[in-house]
C-alpha cells in the first residue's frame, strides 16, 4: 500500500484541484450559487481521472525511466522499477480510476440536467491524460506533450470547475484562462528540465530535449511574467462587475515569479542547479495556486 501510495505522487494533485477550485469560485463571484454537494460531486470527476495520469506516468515510462532519477517534482516514482510485479495491479487501478471518473461525470450530470456536452469535456480530459503517455499514441514522444497537459491543467481543469457551479460557458470565465495556461506551460517545463538526461535516453520528444535548459528557463520566465502582466493589466479590460483586487494577485504571484526570473537570468544547465531552481519555482506556484483560491474563498464568505 505504500509502494501504491507513492505511484499515486499526491503532491501533483494540489495544483490540479487549486485550479479547478478556482473555475467554481470564479463562478460564484459572478453570481452563481455556491452548492458544496455540487462542487464536491465535480471534485469526485476530476480528481480520480487526475490521479490515473500519475500512475499512467509511471505505468508506461518504465522501460525510460532510469533508478533513482526521480526528483520532488519530476521522474517517475520509481516503485516499478523495483517492483515489477505490481504492474499488472497499477493497470487496473489506471483502468478503475478513468471508469469511475466517467461514471460520476454521467451520474453528476444526469443529477443536475447539465447539458450534455459538459461528458465530452469529461471524455477528452481523461482521453488526453491517457494518450499524453500511452501507447500507441504517446504524445510525449511526438513533441505534443506541452501541449495536451496545457490543454488539461491549464483550460480543461479551470472550465470544469467554473462549469460545475455556473451551468455553462461564457466569455465572462473564459477570460481567466490566459494566465492558468501560462502558469500550466511553467508547470510542464519545471518538471521536464530535471529530467533532461534521462528523457534524451528515454528517447522522448518534449521541449527541453529537443531545445535545452536554457530555452526552459526563458520560456518560464517569459510565462511567469506574462501572467502577472495579466493580473496587473486585467481590471482595464474586464467588463464584469467581481470583487477581486487584481493587485493583490499581481503581488501573490511573486511567488513563483521571482525564482522564474532567477532562472531566466541565471539559466543554469548543470542538473543540480537547475532542480533546485525549478523546485522552488514549483513550490512557488502551488503555494500561489492555494492562496488565489483561500483569497477567492474569502470573497465568497
Amino acid at each position: 500500500m505504500g509502494n501504491i501510495i507513492k505511484l499515486a505522487r499526491p503532491q501533483f494533485l494540489v495544483a490540479g484541484l487549486a485550479l479547478f477550485l478556482f473555475g467554481a469560485f470564479i463562478a460564484v463571484l459572478l453570481g452563481s450559487p455556491f452548492a458544496l454537494a455540487r462542487l464536491l460531486l465535480g471534485c469526485l470527476i476530476i480528481l480520480p481521472a487526475q490521479l490515473s495520469v500519475n500512475f499512467g506516468n509511471d505505468y508506461f515510462d518504465v522501460v525510460s525511466d532510469q533508478p533513482d532519477s526521480g526528483t520532488f517534482i519530476s521522474g517517475g516514482s520509481g516503485i516499478l522499477l523495483k517492483h515489477p510485479e505490481l504492474r499488472p495491479t497499477v493497470k487496473w487501478i489506471i483502468t478503475g480510476l478513468i471508469i469511475f471518473s466517467l461514471i460520476i461525470g454521467v451520474i453528476f450530470q444526469q443529477l443536475y440536467a447539465y447539458p450534455f456536452w459538459m461528458l465530452g469535456f469529461v471524455m477528452l480530459g481523461n482521453l488526453l491524460g491517457w494518450i499524453y503517455s500511452a501507447p500507441p499514441v504517446r504524445l510525449l514522444e511526438r513533441g505534443l506533450g506541452e501541449i495536451c497537459f496545457v490543454s488539461v491543467i491549464g483550460i480543461l481543469l479551470p472550465t470544469m470547475g467554473y462549469l460545475t457551479l455556473r451551468g455553462t460557458l461564457d466569455p465572462a470565465g473564459l477570460f481567466f484562462l490566459l494566465p492558468l495556461v501560462c502558469y500550466a506551460f511553467v508547470f510542464i517545463l519545471s518538471v521536464e528540465i530535471p529530467d533532461l538526461e534521462a528523457d534524451q535516453i528515454g528517447g522522448k520528444r518534449n521541449w527541453i530535449t529537443r531545445l535545452g535548459r536554457r530555452f526552459g528557463f526563458l520560456a518560464i520566465g517569459f510565462f511567469l511574467l506574462l501572467a502577472t502582466g495579466w493580473f496587473l493589466l486585467a481590471p482595464r479590460f474586464y467588463a464584469e462587475r467581481i470583487p477581486i483586487d487584481f493587485r493583490l494577485i499581481g503581488l501573490l504571484s511573486a511567488l513563483p515569479l521571482l525564482p522564474g526570473l532567477l532562472g531566466m537570468l541565471w539559466q543554469p544547465t548543470n542538473r543540480q542547479p537547475a532542480t533546485l531552481i525549478t523546485t522552488v519555482i514549483v513550490i512557488g506556484l502551488t503555494i500561489f495556486s492555494v492562496l488565489l483560491d483561500v483569497y477567492l474563498l474569502i470573497l465568497i464568505v
